[in-house]
């Protein structure tokens, strides 16, 4: 999606929308982490680095910008309370950040992180 200015185009890329997206959901109390998909092991194996956008993919459309976010979260939170606080905090990152519209923000629960001392009494 280009946004025409007076002197020319400016366009921003997926990752940066990505990486606005990475930082806006690890701000969002009851979030342990983003879930790396194989493309962030491979990097991590191979560059010795995670991506700055582990666990979100971003893409920009007609309608707006489609981010899907890959998240663990903590135990004994309210799951769909923390998934729609992740969702208004993206999206209004976004907007600030990029002034691009945000069609859709979908959450994926990827799993749970149990404190090392409720584990161990399990």
């Amino acid at each position: 999606m280009a946004n025409e200015q007076k002197n020319g185009t400016l366009k921003i890329s997926d990752e940066v929308v990505a990486v606005c997206a990475a930082n806006a959901t690890l701000k969002t109390a009851g979030v342990a982490d983003l879930a790396g998909d194989f493309t962030n092991a491979l990097s991590k194996s191979i560059l010795g680095k995670e991506l700055l956008s582990k666990g979100v993919k971003a893409s920009q459309t007609e309608e707006g910008v489609v981010v899907d976010i890959f998240v663990i979260v903590d135990y004994q939170v309210n799951i769909p309370s923390v998934a729609w606080e992740i969702q208004e905090h993206v999206k209004n990152e976004i907007i600030s950040m990029t002034e691009l519209p945000v069609k859709t923000v979908n959450i994926n629960v990827q799993g749970v992180r149990v404190p090392e001392k409720e584990a161990q009494n399990a």
